[in-house]
Formats: structure tokens, sequence, C-alpha cells
């Protein structure tokens, strides 16, 4: 019997944000390409982003019952030690079951309990991490896996065994490329002589940027640009009133490449998604690192982008004092916009997902 005739079993274990999942199902896919006889089954909870996307893929899903330990002191946190023994003797069962060769965690908490299952019951761990500051679980997991895939060479600070350690890049599926800037600009109602700065909060919005960006409107477009602004759609109903000659709002973008290609200057986030795509794209970024999540982590990665110049990086607390500032100097500026677009190229991976997914597959056909 060769390897093609073998039914390999892979696991898969996150969620929680897209920036967790994507990854995952990025690899998951090159694999059912490579592999088309493989079995995968994806673990995560029932009320987060992973039950319905991971379906819509057309993988199979099962949940576990667990949630994170949250930063500030509340009910939740007492149920949090019976959750995870619930969710590790569910993860258990689940692998009991299943019996895959190689187990996958992306960092969120719900690859814990699942991954701790997998390799108890004998299967190879690999863990994915996107942040440059890696999570609590990825690195509690560290000792239970054999191979970890990096985003950044930064990370390997917070391991103990160089061994397992690879830079491979986000594993992500970066199917986007620029388009006509001049017709994309039409298709947004733009002016195609004017530089154009465009701000992405994410699907849902980033509530501080949009706050800031509302107050700041007429000093912006004083500076002669035009601003094609996302606001996410929980807010776009207070926003949409802004909209003018030179403001174009929207709720999110369904085709992200089109407002990457209209972009002189980008306001952003610092999700790693985010950054895969304008480090593939080569785009000029004003990173504004959310202050809302897990130990920080977006600002440490925009921190790595800002410390070689590839990237500019202004702190959320800071953006209403140094916005205009920082748009000033840089949109007039077509030598240092030409710069950072340069350099951010640095940090871009189009192999990642491939060499990852084949090497999962080696692990697999290894045991």
């Amino acid at each position: 019997m060769t390897n093609r005739d073998i039914k390999y079993r892979y696991l898969f274990a996150g969620g929680g944000t897209g920036g967790h999942l994507y990854p995952a199902i990025a690899v998951a896919q090159k694999i059912n390409e490579l592999q088309p006889n493989s079995e995968i089954l994806f673990i995560g909870t029932k009320t987060k982003i992973e039950s319905k996307v991971v379906p819509q893929k057309g993988f199979n899903f099962k949940s576990i019952w667990i949630s994170g330990f949250s930063r500030k002191l509340n009910f939740q946190n007492i149920l949090f030690p019976i959750k995870l023994f619930v969710a590790m003797m569910q993860s258990l069962l689940i692998n009991i079951k299943y019996k895959p060769q190689v187990a996958v965690g992306t960092g969120a908490y719900v690859s814990g309990p699942a991954i701790w299952g997998a390799t108890f019951m004998g299967a190879k761990g690999v863990l994915l991490e996107q942040n440059s500051y890696p999570g609590i679980t990825n690195r509690l997991l560290e000792k239970r896996v054999q191979k970890i895939f990096l985003s950044f060479e930064e990370s390997k600070k917070y391991f103990r065994d160089n061994s397992k350690l690879d830079v491979a890049g986000n594993p992500i599926r970066i199917d986007i490329s620029l388009s006509d800037k001049e017709e994309t600009k039409k298709q947004f109602r733009l002016v195609e002589s004017k530089k154009t700065l465009v701000i992405i909060g994410g699907s849902l919005g980033a509530k501080s940027i949009n706050e800031v960006i509302k107050n700041k409107l007429d000093e912006l477009v004083n500076l002669g640009i035009q601003i094609l602004w996302q606001t996410g759609e929980i807010y776009y109903d207070e926003y949409s009133s802004s909209e003018s000659e030179n403001v174009k709002v929207v709720k999110y973008f369904d085709d992200i490449a089109k407002a990457y290609s209209v972009a002189d200057l980008i306001i952003a986030r610092a999700g790693a998604t985010t950054i895969a795509e304008v480090a593939h794209l080569g785009l000029p970024v004003v990173f504004v690192p959310s202050p809302n999540v897990a130990e920080d982590h977006q600002y440490k990665n925009a921190k790595v982008l800002k410390d070689v110049n590839a990237a500019e990086l202004i702190r959320d607390s800071k953006f209403d004092d140094e916005i205009i500032e920082a748009v000033k100097n840089l949109i007039s500026d077509d030598k240092r916009l030409a710069e950072l677009s340069s350099n951010i190229k640095i940090f871009d991976k189009p192999n990642a997902v491939n060499q990852i997914a084949n090497e999962i597959i080696k692990m697999a056909s290894t045991i």
C-alpha cells in the first residue's frame, strides 16, 4: 500500500477570530488539493466565527465548550476551570473516535484542549503562530508538538526549543492583485487626479478610528486629498452622513483588493491578515493597532515593521493627536511612500501555505 492509498486524517483547532481561523482553513484547503484522499476535521466553539465559516468551506466541524479567560473579573472566569475540564474530556473523546495522524492548532484558546487531546492519543502536533508575540496557548502547547510555524522572526525568542521553529510566514490564501487604479477610482466615484487615503477598520469597524476620522475630516480634506472610509457595518449609519465629494463612506469592502488598488496611503489595524495582504501587494500603511486584543499583539506586530522602516505606527491613544501630521507628511512625499512600499515586501511570504501543508503531509506519512 502506497501513501496515496492511505486515508490520512488531520485535525485543525482554532477560531474565535478570522486571524486565527483563516490560516488554518488555507492550510486545510491546500492539503485537500495535494492529498484529495485525506480527511479533515475542525474543532471550535458554537458561538464564534468558526461554527459558520468552517461548514461553509466544506469541512466537518465539532464543537467543544470552552471560552477564553477574561482579563476582567467576571462570572465567566469562575466557570473557566469547569469549562476547561469539560473541553478536555470532549476533545479526548473526539480524538479517540477520529484518530488523526496530525493535529494543527492556530493559537486560539480552543486549540489548547483540542491539541492536548490529539497529542495524548498519539497524533503529531503542529502550531501556527501568526503574531510576532505568541499567545499563551501556543506557548503552553510547545512541549506537546513537533513543529511550530512562525510568521515573524522575532517570535523565536518566546519559545524554548529552536529546533521546532520555522519562519514560514502567515499561511493565508492571498488571491488578490491590484487592478487598474483609474478604473477602480471611477467605481468608488473618486477623482482620478487626487491622492487617496483609504481607511480600513475591518468588517466590524474600529470605533476609536471612526471617531477620530469624523472629527478630523475637514482637516484631512484640506490637505487636498480624498478619503475612502470603511466604517464597519455597525457604525455605517452613524457616519454615512459624512459622505461628500471628497469623502466616500462604505460599510465594508466586498473586494478588499479594489480598496487597496486606489490607495496612495492606508490607515488600518495591525492584524496578521492585513499585514500579510499589504506586504504581498507592497502598500504604504499607517498602522493603528487595536488596544483591545490579547497581550497587545497588534502593537507588537506593527512595531516589528516600524523598526525596519516598513510601515508607520501610531498608538490608538495618540491617533487623535498625530493623524493629521502623519498624513500630511506622508501622502505628498512620493519618495517616502515608495520606500515604505518597497520595505514592507520583505514580509511577503507567498509560499507559506504550500510549505506548511507539505510539511504536515510529510509528518502524517511518517507515523
